[in-house]
């Protein structure tokens, strides 16, 4: 499946082997839109696919992370100022739960994953005008983080986001991939 998806920002080095993205996030990369930090940052790594109407999409999550920012989960991306991204972000030591909704200007909130867990399951599930995002540690049991609201729109590009924004980069690996229509 991941070898029909298509990269914006393609990273110096991935491969997909068994069904398995493994990437190194390149320096100074992100996704972002003026919220307090007053820049723009549009650099970040999205592996996608179009998706058209409802759908469910699952990740299991591997990640090194170790610099401040370091960030890898799943995107919904209309264009450069609307989008969502949700996944780990490494903030001061600790991997947190993280969602960005922009609508033009980028919120952010962050939940902690405490134990710095090996992985982490993500499923986002798209409706009309709106997302839900659940986690889990295990993929049996579900957290919902938020629901978003997001512009209905025919037809979405959803995949894969990983990103570096103060760090080095760092290694990352997106297995078992699922999308439900």
């Amino acid at each position: 499946m991941l070898e029909q998806f298509t990269w914006i920002n393609e990273p110096k080095h991935w491969e997909i082997t068994e069904g398995t993205c493994h990437m190194s996030t390149d320096p100074k990369t992100d996704f972002w839109r003026k919220t307090h930090y007053g820049f723009v940052r549009d650099n970040g790594h999205f592996l996608y696919t179009e998706l058209f109407g409802s759908f469910e999409m699952k990740v299991k999550i591997t990640g090194s992370y170790r610099d401040l920012y370091d960030q890898a989960g799943l995107m919904l991306r209309q264009d450069e100022a609307n989008w969502l991204k949700t996944g780990i972000e490494y903030v001061h030591g600790q991997q947190q739960v993280s969602a960005v909704v922009t609508r033009n200007y980028s919120d952010w909130s962050v939940s902690p994953y405490a134990g710095n867990p090996p992985h982490l399951w993500l499923r986002l599930t798209r409706e009309g005008d709106f997302v839900e995002i659940h986690y889990s540690p295990d993929n049996i049991r579900y957290d919902l983080l938020r629901i978003a609201y997001m512009t209905p729109s025919e037809s979405i590009f959803a995949g894969l986001m990983a990103a570096s924004p103060d760090g080095e980069g760092f290694d990352v690996a997106f297995s078992d991939l699922q999308i439900t229509q």
